[in-house]
């Protein structure tokens, strides 16, 4: 009796998982990698949320906010993380090997991303081919120049309850060294260039308001994402911004779907 219990434990979470890979079109081979890629995937963002939960826990210094003068009336976050690629991402390594345009119905296609007790709704979109004109601060326009940028696309989302904003930006970029070298130099650099806010109606970064922030690479793609509070407070003990954080990286699934395009199809089983 315990056996098949344990059996059927097993089974109801990977048909679960096999219908939603069908929704997205996926040939049964390729869910079978991307199941493999996103076990891997799913050890990392474990990594990360565990890594975020104790700097906040352990952590009560508050960063001091640069002058004015420094960044003008541009919005910047208060705190940054970089974090490089990893091997996951080996397949996309390089754009020529992964030569398919972006789209915004390829990363913005689900409107409603959840996570948890998190639900975030999408508010705004842009895809641009001029990387600089969604960033401000020359020494950032500079090196998504030297990067090889040749599209950057935003999608601004608001929390249902209204409470919290968050923009996801993906840069697409030369290579993996170029996309390491983007989300490692913002450490220092995102106080004085940072990408610019979409805005829809309510959901807009407050001007002078307090916000978070963290840089992705994957292969030759670099995301940065950005959350805070929709009153420009700072974060209180409702405020779960590691969870928003891995909430609005679910625009990245469109990262693993083109790992798998690119990728061999896995040999038949026996």
């Amino acid at each position: 009796m315990r056996k098949r219990r344990r059996t059927s434990a097993r089974a109801q979470p990977q048909t679960e998982n096999i219908t939603r890979l069908d929704e997205w079109g996926l040939t049964r081979p390729q869910q079978r990698l991307l199941m493999i890629l996103g076990a891997v995937a799913g050890v990392l963002v474990a990594a990360l949320a565990l890594t975020l939960a104790i700097s906040a826990i352990g952590n009560d210094y508050v960063p001091e906010r640069a002058t004015a003068s420094v960044i003008g009336t541009e919005p910047r976050p208060d705190t940054y993380k970089g974090w490089p690629s990893s091997k996951v991402f080996a397949p996309i390594a390089q754009s020529k090997a992964d030569p398919k345009p972006l789209t915004v119905k390829d990363l913005f296609a689900t409107r409603t991303l959840k996570e948890g007790r998190v639900t975030l709704r999408l508010a705004a979109t842009r895809l641009e081919a001029d990387c600089a004109m969604a960033t401000w601060g020359q020494g950032l326009a500079d090196l998504l120049v030297q990067g090889g940028c040749t599209q950057v696309a935003r999608g601004l989302y608001v929390s249902a309850d209204g409470r919290h904003v968050a923009q996801y930006t993906l840069f697409n970029l030369r290579d993996t060294a170029s996309a390491d070298t983007l989300v490692n130099t913002l450490t220092t650099l995102h106080r004085g260039g940072w990408v610019r806010p979409l805005q829809a109606g309510k959901a807009v970064f407050p001007a002078g308001g307090h916000t978070e922030s963290s840089g992705h690479a994957m292969g030759h793609y670099a995301g940065l994402v950005w959350i805070g509070r929709a009153d420009g407070a700072d974060p209180g003990p409702k405020d779960d911004f590691v969870s928003l954080s891995l909430t609005v990286r679910g625009v990245e699934k469109a990262i693993f779907r083109r790992i798998v395009a690119v990728s061999p199809a896995p040999a038949p089983s026996k």
